[in-house]
C-alpha cells in the first residue's frame, strides 16, 4: 500500500492538492485531521479552537463599530447558517468537501490552462466558488446535528454537579484538560478546570464541584478530597 503511495503514478495526485486552488483546502484538511488526531489523545481539548458564534445577529451588529478579526467569521458562519455545532466540526466538513470538488474541477480542466499567472486568475473564482458550495453543504449537512449539541450544552448543571468523573485528557490543570461523565449512554464530555495548582493525569477520578458558565467547563477535585 505505502509502495502505491510512493510511485510515480501518484505525481499527478500530490501535484494537484498541491497547486492552488487545490492547495487552499488541502491545508485545512490537514490542520483538521492533525486536530481530530491530538484530540482523541487528550493532547488538546475538543473545543480548543472553537469560538462563539451569537444566535442572533444583532448581537453582532450592535458592536460594529467595534468589530474584529473573529466577530467577522462569527458573522460569516451565521451568515451561511453554520452555527450552531462546534467551529472544528464546520471547519472539517468544509474543507473536505471543497477539497473534493476544488480537486475534481483542477484535475479535468486545469490541464486546459497555461501554467503561471492565467492558472492563479482562474483559481481565484475557482477557490471562491468551491467555499460558497462547501458552505451551503455543510450548513445542509450540520442542521439534523445541532439538536444535539444543543441538547447536550444545556444538559442540567444540577444534575452533573457532584457527579464523579474520569480524565480523558493528558492531564487536567487550572487552564486546560477534559473528562469523560458515564451517564449510562454514550458518556458526556466536559472541559474540566482545577483549584491553584492542583494537576491531574489521564485516568484520575475528579468530582465536578462548580460549573464555570464563562469558560463552559467545570471545577473539579479529586473524588479523594470530596469523600473526606
Amino acid at each position: 500500500m505505502f509502495a502505491i503511495l510512493l510511485s510515480e503514478k501518484m505525481d499527478p495526485f500530490y501535484q494537484n492538492i498541491a497547486s492552488f486552488p487545490t492547495a487552499f483546502f488541502t491545508f485545512f484538511l490537514a490542520l483538521s485531521l492533525c486536530y481530530w488526531l491530538f484530540a482523541v489523545l487528550g493532547v488538546v481539548d475538543l473545543e480548543f479552537l472553537d469560538f462563539d458564534i451569537p444566535e442572533v445577529e444583532g448581537e453582532l451588529s450592535s458592536t460594529k463599530n467595534s468589530l474584529t478579526a473573529g466577530d467577522v467569521v462569527a458573522g460569516l458562519f451565521l451568515r451561511f447558517g453554520l452555527n450552531g455545532v462546534p467551529v472544528t466540526i464546520v471547519v472539517s466538513i468544509m474543507s473536505l468537501i471543497g477539497w473534493f470538488i476544488c480537486y475534481f474541477i483542477v484535475h479535468f480542466f486545469f490541464a486546459y490552462i497555461p501554467e503561471g499567472i492565467l492558472r492563479y486568475l482562474a483559481g481565484l473564482p475557482v477557490l471562491v466558488g468551491c467555499l460558497y458550495v462547501s458552505a451551503m453543504v455543510t450548513a445542509f449537512m450540520i442542521k439534523p446535528l445541532r439538536s444535539i449539541f444543543k441538547k447536550a450544552t444545556s444538559h442540567s448543571v444540577k444534575e452533573v454537579l457532584g457527579q464523579t468523573a474520569v480524565v480523558r485528557s493528558l492531564r487536567v490543570d487550572n487552564s486546560f484538560g477534559e473528562v469523560f461523565l458515564a451517564d449510562g449512554g454514550a458518556g458526556l464530555i466536559f472541559k474540566a478546570r482545577t483549584f491553584g495548582d492542583t494537576t491531574f493525569k489521564k485516568g484520575d477520578r475528579v468530582v465536578l464541584l462548580e460549573h464555570l458558565a464563562e469558560e463552559h467547563a467545570y471545577r473539579v477535585i479529586s473524588e479523594e478530597e470530596f469523600t473526606r
